[in-house]
């Protein structure tokens, strides 16, 4: 089977970075990351990972975060104590 069409993907360029050094590691290039990704789903019909919709609450943590509502700690010990564990 010849390579014969090209694909096109906007991603952001630290994302881009991190992937591309994580398949380097792996002998791979971001071509064949994409290409076996899409070979997957051609042999499959489904994607190689679930898919899921957030619930409710996710969803409003999810809000809360990208608004900067979220807590953040600077170690685990102080989250866990937040949380009473």
């Amino acid at each position: 089977m010849s390579t014969d069409t090209v694909v096109r993907a906007r991603i952001d360029s630290e994302t881009k970075a991190k992937a591309t050094e994580a398949l380097d590691a792996m002998g791979l290039s971001v071509s064949d990351a994409i290409r076996l990704l899409m070979l997957r789903i051609a042999e499959e019909k489904r994607l190689p990972f679930t898919v899921q919709v957030p619930s409710a609450t996710t969803a409003k943590a999810m809000e809360e975060l990208e608004s900067g509502k979220g807590k953040r700690f600077d170690d685990a010990e102080t989250l866990f104590k937040d949380l009473n564990i």
